[in-house]
């Protein structure tokens, strides 16, 4: 436990709200100092070990030393290292030597420091990636439950947030999970695009590695390879400068600025859902809405998605900045900006896909509201329906068209100029005209005769698209999430 001054220290000084307050400790861990350098180790053993298989001298007695000290990291000393060197690289070679004396002559051998940087830097992308998919997976799966409980309940569909042909509740949610699924493949794509820097040299040529293995272009060719698959990569770029492109990294954060936009637009259909009170995200027993206002249910779970969507969305620009401005092998005016954007890029989309899947968890339906608001607009909607019904009895389309079109006029002047409710319906009963149908009202107004196809299509996404989808990720999906903030 930290002392009290120990504690005060870390308050006097800011701290990072993505990693303080909202992500994983998966996710903070993936981009920790611990997981960086211990991964710059590791890859300093997999090069000694690739060139002591290709004939350099180095001993198995120097290659057990680098594996018992792979996590035996002196922070401290590397800092101090660092300060004095103004290198974090050479910083931590120093720190590694000093407990590795034996291989202290070997450690980083033909290397540049982009070796352990970039290469760290990619596997840390492709494990962020894979700590992101299976929580997208789950909230794809919580929201397909959702649409499937909710396939057959009609509701009032809106263009323009002005009402429109009805939908239903389950339907709705498929549009959310189409747009999720896109973003599932393409984080999936991402992920399987990248490739290994590997082994590469100073400025991409290899002519270290030509120079330790005389010449021998064949073993520098092996050792690329042996590196790149002790790392779990199946490829590596064939060509790099210093730096494996950044045009990577614009590739990886414009996949997750597309997810950002994504729970941006599903969290906004649900906090005007919620102002309509047709469904709610959950709201704990002892949840304060608002300080003033104690009747307040305010959607602030789906609110911090939309807040943090919109930071995840702008990052990309970074990357397609930094790239832009690459000149020839490399500029370091790349490494602060990498160093903020692509940690707060996965940060932010871990935290908003913990975020959505506990809403979708606890989304609440209000039927009685969606009925009422049907019952106010399907009327209207109705119109068509009553003319034909009406010719069928033996009337006149445009004789029926004009009865309809001055009670439609009647009943919305109700509804806009004195605040009443929808009584269109009640002005056709009282009409003599209509008579011919007035027994077939009720059948005509069905809102499930107005749905279409809409739970058939329901069904068949679920089914085809979505379940198939979900297979690589069943034994992931399970547990529910409880946020503590």
């Amino acid at each position: 436990m930290a002392a009290a001054g120990e504690e005060e220290d870390v308050m006097a000084r800011y701290r990072s709200p993505l990693v303080s307050r909202y992500a994983s400790a998966e996710m903070a861990y993936n981009f920790s100092e611990r997981k960086k350098f211990g991964t710059w180790r590791r890859l300093w053993l997999y090069l000694a070990q690739a060139e002591k298989s290709l004939g350099l001298s180095i001993t198995d007695e120097q290659i057990q030393e680098m594996e018992a000290n792979l996590d035996n990291i002196d922070f401290k000393m590397a800092a101090e290292e660092e300060k004095k060197l103004r290198h974090d690289v050479m910083a931590h070679v120093h720190t590694f030597a000093y407990c590795c004396p034996k291989a202290a002559a070997i450690i980083h051998l033909g290397a540049t420091s982009c070796y352990v940087g970039d290469n760290t830097d990619l596997i840390v992308l492709r494990d962020g990636f894979n700590l992101l998919l299976p929580k997208l997976a789950r909230v794809i799966s919580r929201l397909a439950d959702f649409a499937e409980k909710y396939a057959d309940m009609p509701a009032l569909g809106f263009t323009h947030y002005q009402p429109a042909q009805l939908t239903t509740v389950g339907k709705r949610c498929c549009l959310w999970i189409q747009d999720l699924c896109m973003d599932l493949q393409n984080l999936e794509r991402a992920r399987d695009d990248l490739r290994f820097r590997g082994v590469k040299g100073t400025t991409g040529t290899q002519a270290s590695f030509l120079q330790l293995f005389e010449g021998d272009h064949s073993k520098v060719e092996e050792l690329d390879r042996l590196v790149t698959a002790k790392a779990g990569f199946k490829r590596a770029y064939m060509v790099t400068g210093q730096t494996y492109s950044r045009k990577v990294d614009i590739g990886v954060l414009a996949v997750l600025a597309s997810l950002g936009a994504s729970v941006h637009k599903i969290c906004t259909d649900i906090r005007l859902l919620a102002n309509l009170k047709e469904i709610e995200e959950p709201f704990e027993k002892d949840q304060i809405g608002s300080s003033a206002m104690p009747y307040k249910r305010n959607p602030m779970r789906s609110e911090r998605c939309c807040s943090l969507a919109r930071h995840l969305m702008t990052l990309v620009m970074d990357p397609l900045q930094t790239a832009a401005v690459q000149w020839f092998e490399r500029t370091l005016d790349d490494s602060a900006n990498r160093r903020v954007c692509l940690a707060e890029a996965f940060l932010t989309a871990d935290i908003i896909l913990s975020t959505l899947q506990n809403v979708s968890e606890g989304l609440v339906v209000y039927p009685k509201v969606i009925e009422r608001r049907i019952r106010q607009e399907l009327p209207f909607m109705a119109t068509e329906n009553i003319i034909m019904a009406m010719v069928k009895a033996g009337g006149n389309r445009q004789d029926c068209h004009e009865k309809i079109r001055v009670l439609s006029q009647q009943a919305a002047a109700v509804v806009k100029q004195e605040g009443g409710d929808n009584d269109f319906i009640a002005r056709v009963r009282a009409d003599p005209y209509f008579s011919p149908i007035h027994k077939q009202l009720e059948s005509l107004l069905d809102p499930s005769s107005f749905t279409g196809r809409a739970p058939q299509q329901v069904a068949k996404f679920l089914k085809e698209e979505v379940r198939l989808v979900l297979i690589p990720y069943e034994s992931e999906m399970g547990g529910k999430i409880e946020l503590a903030l």
